[in-house]
Order: structure tokens, then sequence, then C-alpha cells
């Protein structure tokens, strides 16, 4: 039996892990191979076949304020796993994004068991949101073979002198699918020609206090302009539903707020019912992307977060959506910090409504090149295989 430790953090994180245990257990029995994954995710990846060791779906924040109340939580989920490490040491590891924790999760590992193979699947994005001097964290020291998604990502890695196999992007592989616009609005029960906004403020829980309230006020704006826009609102976690009614009611915004249970399985007819949508930067980006939908993104922090960002910590990248990372261009409207308001996430989404506009025009065409940089299907298939090859290498009795 194989014991493989599968570690990530935040939404993402768990879709992603879900996906790549699938495919870790469709080609563990093509190998014949008994397979025992344990994972530090959420119920996606206990679904796909994981036994569950923790929930860490909504142990994610960015900013140093925004992580405080994470530190007492995670610090008893760090002792939990030591305890579960004594007793079943792995076989092998694949870490999943989750910088900070699987970070030292990954220097911890490779000390006590430095002839386990760690992979990191999904690595920090390093080659887009260096700060100060830039550099590399440590991970490069613990990590046997990265499995890079983006080519940018592959490139920077192997010139730092990592292990590195592209595989591509994992969400290539769930895109085949994609509804026919109007069933999909029979199904969600929409105005076959209402234009539909979607809002996709949050995966985290302190992101809806500073992302959300933006989001309803420029959609209550724009639905006061345009009264038969209809607004769709998937919670990003269980828990968000009552934050993003009170919300949705106090902005005056007629919306459907759509359980974070149901959101998963509609999130094609979703896209696909979907004129616009405006999102926090993120994969969700990515998904909106491939799926055909126009967006405009954006990110807030707090502003003591922001300001040691700025003037400490010296950050400066030329974009924060992935689209725009992957294109090296500003595809996507980006409105960061004091930028993300009522008035310039209106100002950035009238043009985009409009069929006709060269800006949805223009971004469309994007989407197409955005597409055949991502690699081709059967991403998550190549990194099961790989993971798997480096256990067999390492233990050939295995």
């Amino acid at each position: 039996m194989v014991r493989l430790l599968v570690s990530t953090g935040e939404v993402s994180g768990d879709l992603q892990g879900s996906l790549l245990i699938r495919a870790l257990h469709l080609e563990a029995d093509r190998r014949d191979l008994p397979l025992e994954v344990v994972a530090l995710g959420g119920r996606r990846m206990e679904a796909a076949g994981a036994e569950l060791l923790a929930d860490t779906a909504g142990l994610g924040a960015i900013g140093l304020w925004e992580a405080l109340p994470l530190v007492l939580p995670t610090l008893k989920l760090q002792a939990r796993l030591r305890r579960w490490l004594a007793d079943h040491p792995p076989d092998g590891v694949v870490l999943i994004d989750y910088m900070g924790a699987n970070v030292n999760l990954g220097l911890r590992l490779k000390r006590r068991y430095p002839r386990v193979p760690i992979s990191y699947y999904i690595a920090p994005q390093e080659w887009a949101w260096r700060v100060g001097d830039g550099g590399t964290t440590r991970l490069i020291g613990f990590t046997d073979r990265i499995l890079a998604i983006f080519p940018e990502e592959a490139r920077f890695y192997a010139s730092h002198g990592a292990t590195v196999t592209w595989v591509g992007h994992p969400l290539i592989d769930t895109i085949d699918h994609r509804p026919e616009r109007q069933e999909a609005r029979r199904r969600l029960e929409l105005a076959a020609t209402a234009p539909v906004l979607l809002l996709l403020p949050a995966s985290r829980p302190q992101e809806l206090r500073y992302l959300l309230p933006a989001m309803v006020a420029a959609a209550a704006e724009l639905q006061r302009r345009r009264p038969s826009l209809e607004v769709l609102v998937p919670a990003g976690l269980e828990g968000f539903e009552p934050i993003l009614d009170r919300a949705v009611a106090a902005a005056g915004l007629r919306a459907r707020v759509i359980p974070a249970r149901q959101a998963d399985a509609l999130k094609p007819d979703l896209c696909a019912a979907a004129d616009v949508a405006v999102t926090k930067s993120g994969t969700a980006n990515l998904e909106l992307a491939l799926r055909g939908v126009p967006q405009v993104t954006g990110y807030r922090v707090s502003r003591p977060t922001a300001l040691v960002a700025r003037h400490l910590l010296r950050f400066n990248v030329p974009h924060i959506s992935p689209v725009n990372l992957v294109l090296a261009e500003r595809l996507v409207p980006e409105l960061l910090q004091e930028a993300f308001n009522p008035e310039g996430i209106v100002a950035a989404l009238e043009p985009l409504l409009e069929a006709t506009s060269p800006e949805r025009r223009a971004m469309l065409e994007g989407y197409g090149r955005l597409r055949d940089a991502l690699g081709e299907p059967g991403v998550t298939r190549r990194a099961a295989s790989a993971i798997l090859d480096q256990i067999q290498q390492a233990a050939p009795s295995l």
C-alpha cells in the first residue's frame, strides 16, 4: 500500500486537489498499485477519495493583520499533523499552492523523511509576485520535483536549479463541456435576453469585508441604469450565504445568492449564462476566461497591510490577474486597493456589457490566446503519473 500525503488550503486548493486525487486513483488502478491518500484539504478532496486529516479550506488569508485570527487554528493543525506523521510516515508527499503553510511543512518533512519524494504542484507564483530584490522561497531545497502549471513558472524554477515538469494548467481539463447559453439560462430560470452579471467576491472570509461592499454597490448602480440586469452571487464557502444576503439587501440590489453546496455543480451554467463578471484576483479569473466570460477583477487588503506591502516590502508587480500574467499584457481590467470602488467597477464593466464593443471583442480574442498558452488536456493525468513515477523510483518494491 502506497500512502500519499496531499496538503493544500483554501477553496481553490481544495478544488485542484480533488481533480488531482481522482487522477491519482485512476493512475494507481491502472498500475495495480494500492493507494491511500490522506489530505489536508476540504470536502471536495474528501469526495474525490482522500481521507481528510483536517479541513483547511477556510484557513486562508492575504495580509499581515488578516492572518492573525488564523494563527491559533494553524498551530493546532500543525500539532495534529505531527502526531499523525509519527505513526503514519508517508511514501510520498504532494504540496499544492498554500505557500506559507506548505513551505514550512515541506522543510519539516524533508528533515524528518529525507528519502520521501516531495512534489510541489501549483507552486507559489514567485515568477510573478517577487518582492524587494526578488529571489525564491526555500521550496527548491526540499522539493524533489515541481509540477508547473504555467510556462513561465517552469522557466523560472528551472533557471533557479529546480527539477521541473510542465504539465499545463488543470483548468484545461474541466472545460470540455460548455453548456449552451439559452439552455443554461433556462435551467437557472433566467430571462432569455436579460443581461446577467456574475459576482465572485471571495474564497476567504477576510475578503468579504474588503471586496464585497464595492461589488454589490457597483452591481446596484448598474441595475439602476439597466433595470433588467440579473445578478448572481455564488457563495465561495459554506457559511458565506448570510453575509452575502445582508450585503445584497443593504445595497438595495436585486440578486440571487447561490449556496456554496450548489455553486460547484452550477458553475458551468453560471458561466454560460453570464454576460460579464466581477471577481477577486485568483484562479476564478482563469476559469472565467476559459469559459469565455468578460470580466473585471481587483483586490483590496487592510490599509496597514497595504502600507507594509508598498513601502517596506516594495511590492510592485505588473499584473495581479493570472490572465494578464500569462499573457504579459493588461487584457482584464485590474482595480487595486483604493481603485476597487463602485465607480471604478461600473466604469470598467459598462463597455463589456455591450455585445459589439471593442473592449469586449478584444477580451474574447485574448482569451483564445490564453487557452493556447495553458497546455493540452490531460493535465491531472500527467501530474498523477509523474507523482507515482517518483514514488516508485524512490522505493522500487512498492
